[in-house]
């Protein structure tokens, strides 16, 4: 190997600073030049780097024995600024328009609210969004305030087709979560009035049973309008759901956390037992 390349091998080997290889390619390269040069010395570098030893005699394959350095730490901070901003623009309308180009429309968004709590059903929502009357502000349920969200629910029913299926506690523990939620979009995109021909599902999953090609959307929430619109539609159908939930099943405080597992549901649990809105196969229910 010539010396032109030691840096470099010793980088990916050791993970120095490409600064620090030049340096000891430098004097590696030197001295197999000119050993006589350098007799023993001893370069000091700062930490976490550690030390060089040079000896008086030897050549380049003892030398580069001896050269010992600490490694670095794996992540560095940069002191470039980045070349662009990253910025979240929300939402766009842009893969239902692909696909209308390709001939396939109408195109609905489904999503799922509810695979995270304790107790209460998951609620999917299927919509198609009228190209011409898109209610402004359309954005991922998660990111939007309750008021907001209220608002935009009742936007997308005026202006859009929308479908709306849910799979309860019981379903739930028999499919497991997963299934169960793919389950509801899958009915909530077969209750839409006009078929799609296309259907943009929110993660990486593609509902199994749909009439027509499924297309699963990592993150769709916040890429497409359609699904965006679904979000909020089954966010707020369920948070509804659970607030009615809480006026039957007083003990447990549902109208406040909708069944999510806080301190507040958790210590109704331990007190009460679990209702029959609760999920026994998850694991902080199964422990009671």
């Amino acid at each position: 190997m010539d010396a032109q390349n030691t840096h470099s091998v010793f980088a990916l080997r050791y993970g120095f600073a490409p600064g620090i290889c030049r340096l000891a390619r430098v004097l590696l390269f030197s001295a197999w030049k000119s050993p006589e040069v350098y007799r023993a010395s001893r370069i000091s570098l700062p930490p976490p780097f550690g030390c060089c030893i040079y000896p008086a005699t030897g050549g380049l394959q003892e030398i580069g024995c001896l050269c010992q350095f600490r490694r670095m730490k794996q992540r560095t901070a940069s002191d470039s600024p980045a070349l662009f901003e990253i910025i979240d623009t929300g939402p766009d309308f842009s893969m239902e328009l692909e696909a209308r180009k390709r001939g396939q429309w109408p195109v609905a968004g489904t999503d799922e609210a509810g695979r995270g709590p304790l107790a209460g059903p998951v609620v999917a929502a299927a919509v198609i969004l009228d190209p011409d009357n898109i209610p402004a502000g359309l954005d991922d349920s998660k990111k939007l305030s309750k008021a907001r969200r209220e608002v935009l629910f009742g936007q997308i029913l005026q202006s859009s087709i929308v479908s709306i299926a849910s799979s309860g506690p019981v379903l739930i523990d028999q499919m497991n979560i997963l299934r169960a939620s793919l389950d509801a979009m899958r009915r909530a995109v077969l209750g839409l009035e006009i078929a799609p021909a296309l259907i943009l599902a929110d993660g990486r999953d593609v509902p199994p049973g749909l009439s027509c090609e499924g297309k699963a959307v990592i993150k769709g929430d916040s890429r497409s309008l359609s699904i965006a619109a679904a979000s909020i539609v089954a966010k707020v159908t369920r948070d509804r759901m659970m607030e009615k939930a809480g006026a039957i099943h007083t003990a447990y405080g549902f109208e406040a956390h909708a069944g999510y597992g806080t301190p507040t549901h958790l210590r109704a649990i331990e007190a009460h037992g679990p209702c029959p809105l609760h999920r026994m196969s998850f694991r902080p229910i199964r422990r009671v």
